[in-house]
Order: structure tokens, then C-alpha cells, then sequence
């Protein structure tokens, strides 16, 4: 990590080669810099119409009563270069200032040019002995469509009342024009920010059944605020934005939050090739008559993944079918594809090194602790389990006595060794509107584990349940004479648990729980602000995947209604989980309290001890989550001497009001949701809950899905026939074919592609990720002990790689592989990975934000 020396400006040099005479004799200090564009992307590279202006930091303008601003300054001598993988233009600009203008504070760019360029930095040589930089990373519009310049302030942090007078002005106006004035439909080019409902997920004008509630502004339908894309409305107007076509990628996100270049282009590259591998095979089963179902685990494995490629006739079937539905720019794009990469999905790492792992009862209890959704399950309380209204679980002491290495039941739970994993409560209400969806069949569901002497879970029982006059249940053991029934009652298990984890546990907790903080910092807190400086990397990309997901994905007809079981409710059943939020509870050690896998320990540094030792997620997640508080608090604290400090600065008191009250307002009448902001812990615990669910949280969830879910009978997300019931017909052939029965009852081959395809693209990691312990540039402050906290931060995570190392290597810990043999590794950091030497399906690797 670069440390930067902060020289007082008295003791600068303003001595040669930074001075100079013009020919009237007076005295010039002369400031050269460097200005790096993206070349990516990039259809006519801005030239000597482009300018630049500095803003005094120091000095007044007299007439103005602003800072001083500086003449304008055009771009010279392009060149060609590269900042990491990013093909770059680097252009050289020279100030001629007065000798008492002072340092500079901000600069302000005019594009002159007829296209948007990417600005990545600009760095001022203001001394030998001193650069100021400007970390940009926007999207610069032509001054013709924008009728404004832009502004970036240097990389020097001030709370607002420490703020150089010459720059208070700009602050504010900066922080008034971010806000708008709530009225007009945005156009590509604005920088605004304001709150709006999820009025954009339905297509009324599509049929009554693509109509979707508003979310979000009413008690019936609670829900995070989204960045508004469209006029205004209220949540009560029911009034629903349009949306164009679809993997239509053109709608408005605010240029500063929009992907870069090198992220477009990748994401769209990853796009194609999932769209390819979607593609192959439906053209196959088409040409061969298989158009339903798979018929077989050895067809689906062979018709799905890597190995030898396509014949020409199928890839060209499939280019066919493709043309009809991408736009031909796209198109092109997939041809270039084609001939370079593999026609198939890679083989998901739950099937690389045991084909059959994936079955066992040891594998289905592990990836509760160590899979894709490892934050659900909890330890039983109460034996029968009590749902809502006080109705007791039908599973009794006859289907699980016998089986706790010699315990009783009351023995077990007091020593903490029974556990839950709750599909019932929150399903309950939506199960007969589910249902009634075509080809939709599934249950609500109870898992029991029983925690083993050698620390890992054994099944005990599976409750399936119906609703009705009286709920309908179905209780089902290992050791049941029918063994192929058991497992279908744990694929209906996988089937609750995919669907929870892709819409509450990675979409809600994380992606829709971010956003509102997204907004409420661009609006409240000025770039100048430490918090801001702090928060950046982790909102990188957030709103923008966040726009696509729900233009894509989460839209009537999208992806994720056409994919999970849910449906056309899936969104609706989100916002009845959401009212029961908090984000207290977001912090991990809060969570694992909660759901009783920890308890409070002040002499651990996490403040609690685990009471389950062999838990991956947990394990590897309070090291993370204590690398975070260390360093959130000591960044803290270097900027507020004290809890006074807190309390008194008037934007992040601005920034927590408008969270609490707007972003997230559906939850302010809840005491417990938020800490109150009134002292350097507080803050630092909730800025420390904030980033771990940008950063490690996300992580946990989303890039282990195609290891685990990319093997679709391992998490199935719909079924479509119940379980049968002895002397019918269905009982019969699941009898005599329990393996054509399981692919008859779970999705079809399209619906099962198609999911594959969405999965692959989300697991990808991007080649400009930025991880924690990381920032772009090292320019990204001027502040010499921050850097070095920073760098304090990087060690500690390099250590927590070693353990997370270390521990996958420890065989008494049966949980880090398990029978499939896929280590733990969604925690490891990756801090080495720089530059996005490694990008793809990696399954590890913590990036700093929710951007994909």
C-alpha cells in the first residue's frame, strides 16, 4: 500500500521548475498534471475542447466571494496507456497560477466533447514535494446536454465544520444539486438522487396477471426505497414506471454509480456466455425430441456441462435462436464469443470431485453451515416447534427419540444440539396463492438436525406441510421403509431453501438493504466527508446490478418469477419478511445471538463465543467481522475526538435522519431497528453492520451459487408435483423409477437452463473487483495515519487467510469439506488478487460492495 507524506503548505516549494515569468514580468507557479480516461467504450476521445479549472482551497475570490477559480486549462498530448487491466488515454494539462492562489481544493471539468468519457483521476504535481489527487470513477456528459460542469473535490477529508472556508460554498451547493428538486423524469446525464417505491416491477399493460403491488410507502407493503428512475408518485397512486424490452441495458442510473467501462463490458461478455450456454442445450433437447425433462443425473450431467464442444449444426441452431431475441450489436459480440470459449456450463464443484456426495444426508446438513444460505438455521428452542398462533409442529418425540447418541430429547436442547431450519411460518399465508400457479407444487417445511459428537449435523426428521382448514402435514425420517421418499422430502427442503436464499437472503438482505444507504450518502454526505471517503468503495456498482435486477430479474416475467417458486408473489412475499427487519440484527454477532448459536462473551473480540465450533460461515465470518470493527473504529476516531464530535455534525446527522425516516422508512416505528447515532461506538458499530453486509455478507451468499446450485438437483427452485401418497398410481412409479420420477417432479429442462445461466453470471467475479482490504487508487487520501490504519486492516485479513487456510486443512474440522469435498473458502478474503488476475467462478473472494 503507497503512504502518503503530507507536507504542510508552508513549507512547500514553490521554488523552480513550479515557478515561472510571463513576458510581462509577472510571476507564475506552474501546476502540471495528469488526467486518465477510459478508452474503453469510448467513441470520439476528448481533446482540446475538454477543460479543466481548479478551485482555490485557500484563497477567496474578492468579487465573487467564492474560492478562487483558476483559467481554464485544455487536455494535451493523448497518449495511450493502461491503469491495471483498464485500457487508458493519459493527457498531460498545465495551470499557470498567481502565486497567492493557494493550494487547490476541487477541479472543475467541462466537456466540451459531442460523447460521455469515463474520468478516472486527475493528479496535480503542485510542488516537488506534493501531488494532490482526484479519484473520479464517473461518467462526464457534454456541457451542451448537462448546461453544467463537473465537480470533484482532491482527496482531502474534512468534517463539515473543519471544511477551508474558500470551499464551504461548494460543499453545499454540491450536496443541494445531488439532492434535485423531486420533479421531471431523469434524463442519462443527471446526477440526482431521490427515493422512489418499487413501482417499476409490473406490466399492467401486459394482461392482469403482470400487475405487481407497489412495494414499499404503505404498512400492507413495506419495502426499502429505490433510487427514482421516473416521475415521482405516491405508493397509494399504484401507478407502475414502464419498462423497454427485454436485456434492454439502457435506463437511467446516476453517472457517478454506474458501471465503468471494463465492468459494462465484462457483464456483458459473462452475459453472453451464460446466454450460450443457455442456449446449446435447448436447441439439443429440441433437435433430439427431448423438449420436457431430463430424463436421467447421467443425461443432465452430459447434455450441461464441459466437455468435448457442440457440433457445428447445433452451434449454429442455437446462433439462430439467439438472433431472435438479443439486439445485433450484442449479437456480434456472441459470435466473437463463440469460437474462444466452451459451449457448456463448467462443472459445479459439488459434482467435481464425488458425482454422488451431493445425496448424502452429511452433505444436505452441511451446506446449512457451510453452503449458500448458512444464516437460517438456528438452534431449537422448543420441542414440538411452535408456529404462529401457537400451533405445534407434528413432529413428535417417536420420530426422533433413539437418535441422539444416547440423549433425551430435553437433554439434547439444553446442551444446545438440536437445530432448526424454518421453511414454515412465513410460507404458510402464500402457500395456496402459490400453489395455484401453473406447475408450481411445493411445501412448507420443518428440517430437525441433531448436532454429532464429531461436530457435524445428522437429519432427523422433515415436516412438509399443506395449508387448509387444518394444516395438512406429513412427517418423514431417514429411516423410513421407502428410502426415495426421504429424498424427496429433502429436495422439497432444497426447494424452500433456494428460495428463501435468492430472494431474502441475497436480494432483500443485501442488494435492497444497501441501496437506500447509497442514496442517503450521496445526498447527505459531501465527498469531502470521512464517512463518505470510508463508505464509497462499498456502494460501488450497487445501484446500478440493482436496476438491472429488477429490469431483469425480479420484473413480472422476469428470470427469478420464471425460475423460483414463489413467482408472481415472490416480490410481495419479500415485503411481509421485511417487516420484521432490523438492522441491529444485520451485525453478525447480533445474528448468530439471535438465532442462538452464540452467546455474549466480552472476552472474545467479537463479544460473543460460538456455541456450534465447527461452523464454517460463522467462523471465518467473526474473524472478518472483527478485521472491520478494528478498523472502522480507529478510522473513527481519528476524525472524532470524542462522542460530542458525533453527536454535533450536522450531515451525518442529516445522513442517519434520512435512513431511518426515508430509505428505510417503512422501519422507523420499530425502537429496535437502528442504534441511536450518539457516540463514536455507536457509529462505529453501524458503519461496521453497514459494511459487512456490502462486503462479506453479500459475498457469502452470492458467489458460492453455481459450486452448489449450479448442480440443479442439489437446489431445485420449484417442483412441480407433491409427494405421493402409498397405493396411488404416482407412488407406484416412484417405486419402479425413483430417478424419472425426481426429474418429472422438479423443473423442466428450459426452466432448469435458464437458471443455471442467471446463477453462472451472478457467481462471476469482475476483473476491475475491488476487494476488502483494497481501494482503486492509492491516491484515495492524503492522510498518512488513514493509510496506515488501512494497510494495519490489510494484514489482518492476510491473517485471516492463513486461518481460513489453516482450518480447511484441520480434519477434525468435517464442516470445512464435507463429503463433496468443496473447502470453505466464500470468507477468504483474497487481498492478493489484484488487478482481477483472477475473475470468473472462483468461489472466494470478499469484494468491497454488493456489484454483482
Amino acid at each position: 500500500m503507497h503512504r502518503m507524506q503530507v507536507p504542510s503548505p508552508r513549507k512547500m516549494n514553490l521554488c523552480h521548475p513550479f515557478n515561472s515569468s510571463s513576458p510581462d514580468g509577472a510571476t507564475y507557479h506552474v501546476v502540471k498534471g495528469m488526467v486518465v480516461i477510459s478508452r474503453q467504450h469510448l467513441r470520439s476521445p476528448p481533446g482540446r475542447k475538454t477543460t479543466i479549472c481548479l478551485y482555490s482551497s485557500t484563497q477567496f475570490d474578492k468579487n465573487r466571494k467564492k474560492a478562487r477559480l483558476s483559467k481554464s486549462a485544455s487536455l494535451k498530448n493523448r497518449k495511450k496507456t493502461k491503469h491495471g487491466k483498464t485500457d487508458t488515454f493519459t493527457y498531460h494539462i498545465t495551470f499557470h497560477l498567481d502565486m497567492e492562489f493557494g493550494l487547490p481544493g476541487a477541479i472543475v471539468v467541462k466537456n466540451g466533447n459531442k460523447t460521455e468519457f469515463f474520468l478516472k483521476f486527475v493528479s496535480l504535481e503542485v510542488s516537488e514535494d506534493r501531488k494532490i489527487h482526484f479519484d473520479c470513477n464517473s461518467w462526464v456528459y457534454p456541457v451542451k446536454k448537462t448546461n453544467t460542469d463537473r465537480l470533484f473535490f482532491s482527496n482531502t477529508s474534512y468534517l463539515p465544520g473543519k471544511t477551508p472556508l474558500p470551499l464551504q460554498d461548494l460543499r453545499k451547493e454540491e450536496l443541494l444539486s445531488l439532492r434535485g428538486n423531486g420533479r421531471g423524469e431523469r434524463k442519462t446525464w443527471d446526477r440526482i438522487y431521490d427515493y422512489d417505491y418499487y413501482n417499476d416491477l409490473g406490466s399492467p399493460d401486459k394482461g392482469e396477471d403482470r400487475a405487481r403491488p407497489v412495494l414499499g410507502g404503505t404498512t400492507l407493503y413495506p419495502y426499502p426505497r429505490r433510487c427514482r428512475t421516473g416521475r415521482p408518485v405516491s405508493a397509494s397512486d399504484g401507478v407502475t414506471e414502464t419498462r423497454g424490452n427485454f436485456l434492454n441495458l439502457d435506463y437511467y442510473v446516476p453517472p457517478d454509480d454506474r458501471f465503468s467501462p471494463v465492468k459494462f463490458s465484462e457483464f456483458i461478455t459473462s452475459a453472453i456466455q451464460a446466454v450460450i450456454h443457455f442456449v446449446i442445450p435447448e436447441v439439443k433437447s429440441l433437435f433430439q425430441g427431448d423438449i420436457n425433462n431430463f430424463r436421467s443425473f447421467e443425461q443432465l450431467k452430459r447434455d450441461l456441462y464441459a466437455e468435448p464442444r457442440h457440433s457445428a449444426a447445433f452451434e449454429m441452431m442455437a446462433m439462430e435462436k439467439l438472433k431472435t431475441i438479443v439486439p445485433d450489436e450484442v449479437y456480434k459480440d456472441v459470435t466473437k464469443s463463440i469460437k474462444k470459449n466452451p459451449a457448456k456450463f463448467p462443472v459445479p464443484q459439488v459434482i467435481a470431485a464425488d458425482e454422488n456426495a451431493w445425496r448424502t444426508d452429511e452433505e444436505f446438513a452441511r451446506e446449512m453451515l457451510a453452503g449458500l444460505n448458512p444464516a437460517v438455521i438456528k438452534c431449537l428452542k422448543v420441542f414440538p416447534p411452535v408456529g404462529v398462533g401457537g400451533r405445534e409442529s407434528s413432529i413428535t418425540d417417536s420420530h426422533i427419540e433413539g437418535k441422539l447418541e444416547g440423549l433425551t430429547i430435553q437433554r439434547a436442547m439444553d446442551q444446545k444440539r438440536i437445530f432448526i431450519l424454518d421453511h414454515h411460518d412465513y410460507l404458510m399465508p402464500y402457500l395456496s396463492r402459490i400453489n395455484s400457479q401453473k406447475g408450481v407444487r411445493v411445501y412448507a417445511s420443518r428440517t430437525l438436525l441433531f448436532l454429532k459428537d464429531d461436530g457435524t449435523l445428522k437429519p432427523l426428521a422433515i415436516e412438509l406441510t399443506l395449508p387448509g382448514e387444518e394444516e395438512q402435514s406429513r412427517v418423514f425420517v431417514p429411516d423410513i421403509p421407502v428410502r426415495a421418499l426421504w429424498e424427496l422430502a429433502k429436495t422439497f427442503v432444497a426447494v424452500n431453501d433456494s428460495g428463501y436464499h435468492q430472494l431474502i437472503s441475497h436480494w432483500l438482505y443485501t442488494h435492497a438493504a444497501v441501496e437506500p444507504f447509497v442514496i442517503a450518502t450521496k445526498r447527505q454526505l459531501s465527498a469531502m466527508h470521512p464517512i463518505y471517503k470510508l463508505l464509497d468503495p462499498h456502494f460501488k456498482d450497487t445501484m446500478h446490478i440493482n436496476a438491472l435486477a429488477r429490469s431483469i430479474l425480479l420484473n413480472s416475467g422476469g428470470i427469478l418469477e420464471r425460475t423460483m417458486f414463489p413467482g408472481k408473489y415472490a416480490m410481495e412475499l419479500s415485503s411481509k419478511i421485511y417487516t420484521n427487519w432490523r438492522f441491529t440484527e444485520q451485525a453478525l454477532p447480533e445474528d448468530l445471538v439471535k438465532r442462538g448459536l452464540a452467546v455474549r462473551d466480552i472476552t472474545q473480540p467479537s463479544g460473543v463465543s460460538l456455541l456450534l465450533e465447527d461452523y464454517p460461515y460463522a467462523t471465518d465470518g467473526l474473524d472478518i467481522w472483527v478485521c472491520i470493527k478494528k478498523w472502522v473504529h480507529n478510522y473513527c476516531v481519528r476524525f472524532y475526538p470524542d462522542d460530542m464530535a458525533v453527536i454535533s455534525d450536522p450531515e451525518l446527522e442529516s445522513w442517519y435522519t434520512e435512513i431511518r425516516h426515508v430509505g428505510h422508512g417503512d422501519r422507523r416505528e420499530d425502537p429496535h431497528c437502528w442504534l441511536e447515532l450518539n457516540s463514536i461506538e455507536n457509529l462505529a458499530q453501524t458503519l461496521t453492520t453497514l459494511i459487512w453486509i456490502a462486503s462479506a455478507l453479500h459475498a457469502s451468499v452470492n458467489f458460492g451459487q453455481f459450486a452448489y446450485a449450479g448442480f440443479a438437483p442439489n437446489r431445485p427452485t420449484r417442483c412441480r408435483e407433491f409427494i405421493p401418497v402409498e397405493n396411488t398410481h404416482e407412488f407406484a412409479e416412484l417405486q419402479k423409477d425413483p430417478e424419472k420420477f425426481f426429474f418429472h417432479m422438479v423443473p423442466d429442462r428450459f426452466t432448469t437452463t435458464l437458471g443455471l445461466a442467471l446463477i453462472e453470471v451472478l457467481s462471476c467475479h469482475m476483473s476491475d473487483e475491488v476487494y476488502l482490504g483494497q481501494r482503486a487508487s492509492a491516491g484515495w487520501t492524503d492522510d498518512g495515519e488513514v493509510l496506515r490504519l488501512f494497510e494495519e486492516f490489510a494484514d489482518d485479513l492476510r491473517r485471516v487467510e492463513k486461518n481460513i487456510k489453516e482450518r480447511n486443512k484441520d480434519a477434525l474440522l468435517k464442516n470445512r469439506l464435507g463429503p463433496a469435498k468443496v473447502p470453505y473458502t466464500l470468507m477468504y478474503p483474497d487481498t492478493s488478487n489484484t488487478s482481477g488476475k483472477d475473475k470468473g467462478v472462483t468461489g472466494k473472494g470478499i469484494p468491497n460492495s454488493v456489484s454483482i
